[in-house]
């Protein structure tokens, strides 16, 4: 690669980073970039699951203290996170490459179409929430949603914390906060599970994926502090709109 591309590259994963702290979808950003540069899409897309990992654990252990008295649940879905990441893995190595290609539009309006939702979703939330007599804790019930959402999360990722957010407000009786506090958690256990299965294929781009997780690092670190100075609804429709713009290309090719 030339220094142009890796400074691409670095700049795409600083840019990622900080979304994913603003608004999320950080991962409409940088697998586009990827396979942009011509990397292949399957490459792209494990190289891009391994470069997310330090972002992930940041995140949980940001949101550490809603996580305490929350650890049966967390030995239901963690397990169920992990065993879903791992298979959705597994799925994604014997997609094969021309099939993926085939897929990757669809997957990228999925994402686009999740990040659009999130906020109305959460907003559905906090009212539900607002009423706690009218909800029943089903917490066995959503290990299986759970295990689904994080099959997708193994394979592509891109949204999958929205759809775990869902199905944990739609299963547990909790506030906001230590529900989105737990979705971190399976998201991290989704996405190490993946990655560690993907260390086993070879087709991990390490160079690419160091100088992703260094500018991921770089980018949530100034995603925190400009907060309070961007609105995030701004910045996720523009991420909405990249998205949207890039499976349009994908399609067209």
């Amino acid at each position: 690669m030339t220094e142009i591309e890796w400074l691409l590259i670095g700049l795409a994963a600083v840019a990622a980073g900080a979304v994913n702290a603003l608004a999320g979808g950080g991962t409409l950003i940088t697998f586009p970039v990827l396979t942009a540069l011509g990397i292949p899409t399957v490459v792209a897309n494990i190289t891009n699951t391994v470069a997310l990992c330090p972002g992930y654990l940041a995140a949980t252990f940001a949101q550490r203290k809603d996580l305490r008295g929350q650890r049966r649940r967390l030995c239901l879905y963690l397990p169920a996170g992990a065993l879903g990441g791992t298979l959705g893995g597994f799925l994604l190595l014997h997609t094969g490459e021309q099939a993926f290609q085939a897929v990757v539009p669809y997957l990228i309006l999925f994402a686009a179409g999740l990040l659009a939702a999130q906020d109305a979703f959460k907003a559905w939330l906090l009212r539900r929430s607002a009423h706690p007599g009218h909800l029943h804790s089903q917490e066995n019930r959503g290990v299986l949603p759970a295990f689904l959402a994080s099959l997708y999360g193994g394979y592509f990722g891109a949204g999958v914390s929205v759809i775990v957010l869902a199905v944990l407000g739609l299963m547990l009786d909790d506030p906001l906060n230590r529900l989105n506090a737990l979705k971190q958690a399976i998201s991290f256990a989704i996405n190490i599970a993946a990655a560690t299965f993907f260390l086993f294929s070879g087709l991990v781009l390490w160079p690419v994926a160091l100088v992703m997780a260094v500018g991921a690092l770089v980018g949530g670190t100034l995603g925190g502090k400009l907060a309070g100075r961007i609105r995030p609804v701004l910045l996720r429709w523009l991420v909405v709109a990249i998205g949207i713009g890039v499976a349009v290309v994908y399609l067209i090719r």
